[in-house]
């Protein structure tokens, strides 16, 4: 996979041509000059904003929705929490969440559940996370960014006219018709599934082995988890893909179907419907919503699983789910998104104090991105196999080994501490199973490869236009 993305100039040549000299130099006159210019305003860019500016460098961020504003990717982990701590936002975010002591999967016991305690992980640095409601949590992180003396600008999006040895000169181009001309030393893509750069160098590339596509509504009187364990989100497999259950504030719970795309091409009903014959469906599902109401918020959206061909280029990288985008099977969105701002405003703060390191410490950025994004990824591409279904219902601590897949559901990838020993077991044992449940895996391993040449095209989101 390469790193460094070759000079280019993004807007198409005829459209260069049309221009006019006057334009351009009216543009150009109106330039408004900053140290680095972000485009998209969630976790990411909120997050790489507000640290970039604390470090004296003179940032424009740039979101095109008006906030509050509803978005998918609500429950947190534990790893992410020191991020939030350090962003000075803890207090304010754990004002708006729910506790998520662990994550819960069914097994064949006398509750129906296992539950996966973030406090019994190999090296807990966190014992609990939290579920908020992402139009709250995006704005407490977008405020501050403003207080750090971020320039914000909202309703406009960015696109870059070309880089050049000294920055990036780009427009911000508003719906009331407004266009603003903006100059930056270094560009950041923080603009989510919308992936600017990814698309304007076509450097999309969709997962090979994962198609699939989500429908999720907020309901209202759902039935939660007894005792501390009222905050865990709840994950249930079924034959066409897995649910989940995220209790929120307010006695609301976030509820997800991700399906497989011969499953949805069956729908003959609305949305609204689907989804709910669905979770009808699977009834250990259905007895703990059955008495509850949709009540928002009910989405659908496909292009689930991607990476870019190169993250970053000469005065530019991204950010969050800009780079690469997971399925969220572990929760891992928000996180990875916050960790990946950090790792880059190191990245811009040395190069725009010593430009010749920019080609090493994108390449370093990179390859510690995908460390990241390969863990997960591998448990998510297994996780509905026979095999995985049998080591998550039948947990065993031998090696500490429960531990360590406890450390990575808490989002602990990035460092060692016997994580990645305890994971590369886990992996053997997987196999070993796999290969014991051939003739259960055989048939599921031929059914996801038959899932990956079916498109899911009714996307409701912004992110469903690729």
């Amino acid at each position: 996979m390469g790193i460094i993305c070759p000079d280019f100039d993004p807007v198409p040549a005829a459209e260069n041509t049309a221009r006019t000299r006057a334009d351009t130099a009216a543009a150009i006159a109106a330039e408004t000059a900053f140290d680095v210019l972000i485009a998209g305003g969630g976790p990411a860019g909120s997050t790489i904003a507000t640290l970039l500016a604390r470090k004296g460098w003179r940032v424009c961020l740039c979101e095109k929705d008006a906030f509050p504003r509803f978005h998918i990717g609500e429950s947190l982990l534990p790893m992410g929490m020191p991020i939030l701590e350090r962003l000075g936002v803890l207090e304010a975010v754990e004002a708006i969440g729910v506790i998520k002591r662990g994550a819960d999967f069914p097994a064949a016991n006398e509750r129906g559940y296992n539950v996966f305690h973030f406090a019994r992980s190999l090296n807990p640095t966190w014992p609990h996370a939290l579920q908020v409601r992402r139009d709250q949590f995006d704005a407490v992180l977008l405020d501050n960014a403003r207080r750090a003396g971020v320039a914000v600008q909202i309703g406009g999006r960015v696109q870059p006219d070309a880089f050049d040895l000294d920055g990036v000169r780009a427009q911000v181009r508003f719906a009331d018709g407004r266009v603003e001309a903006i100059r930056a030393r270094y560009l950041v893509d923080a603009t989510g599934r919308d992936t600017l750069m990814g698309d304007q160098l076509k450097l999309k590339q969709k997962n090979k082995k994962h198609q699939s596509a989500a429908l999720f509504a907020h309901f209202r009187g759902a039935v939660r988890r007894p005792g501390d364990d009222a905050g865990n989100i709840s994950i249930y497999r079924f034959p066409n893909g897995w649910v989940w259950l995220i209790p929120l504030p307010d006695d609301l719970m976030s509820v997800g179907a991700v399906c497989y795309p011969e499953y949805l091409k069956q729908r003959t009903t609305r949305g609204t419907e689907f989804l709910l014959d669905t979770l009808r469906s699977i009834p250990d599902v259905w007895s703990r919503l059955e008495a509850a109401e949709i009540v928002g918020n009910h989405h659908a959206t496909g292009n689930y699983s991607y990476t870019l061909s190169a993250v970053a280029g000469p005065r530019w990288i991204s950010v969050g789910d800009a780079s690469a985008f997971v399925d969220p099977i572990f929760s891992s969105g928000v996180f990875l998104a916050m960790n990946s701002a950090e790792l880059g405003a190191e990245l811009v703060d040395q190069v725009l104090r010593e430009p010749s390191r920019e080609p090493a410490l994108q390449k370093h950025y990179w390859r510690t991105l995908q460390h990241g994004i390969k863990t997960f990824s591998w448990f998510i591409e297994r996780f509905t196999s026979p095999a995985m279904r049998h080591l998550f219902a039948n947990p065993r601590n031998i090696w500490r080994l429960e531990e360590g897949l406890i450390s990575m559901l808490a989002g602990d990838v990035f460092r060692d501490g016997g994580v990645r020993k305890r994971l590369l077991l886990f992996k053997v044992i997987y196999y070993l199973h796999a290969l014991a449940m051939w003739k259960e895996q055989w048939p599921h391993l031929r059914f996801l490869k038959r899932q990956t040449k079916v498109a899911f095209l009714g996307g409701t989101t912004s992110q469903d236009h690729v």
